[in-house]
């Protein structure tokens, strides 16, 4: 598996629209390879909040990353943010449920 974590900082009073936005993803389109979507807000800091995505494989995120509905996606997600997320991406070696 593989994916990111995002760590972001929502604009004030943007919290009920990120969540929207988060929900209303997943409902609309099928994202190919996509296996587990999260979202932490931040004991600390109600403004920091980080995303979580994985994929089945490395190929599946590259191509989710590099598709047009994702490119317009993530500018809808801009607006919400005081800036653009700090990203991380990376091979998921362990995994327990």
């Amino acid at each position: 598996m593989y994916g990111t974590i995002a760590r972001m900082r929502i604009k004030s009073g943007k919290e009920d629209e990120l969540l929207a936005y988060t929900r209303e993803r997943e409902n609309s389109r099928s994202v190919p390879g996509s296996v587990h979507v999260y979202v932490y807000r931040m004991d600390t800091d109600p403004h920091e909040y980080y995303l979580v995505a994985v994929f089945e494989s490395r190929d599946a995120y590259v191509a989710n990353a590099n598709s047009p509905a994702q490119d317009a996606e993530y500018r809808q997600l801009l607006e919400l943010l005081e800036g653009a997320p700090e990203w991380h991406d990376g091979e998921v070696v362990y995994s327990a449920q």
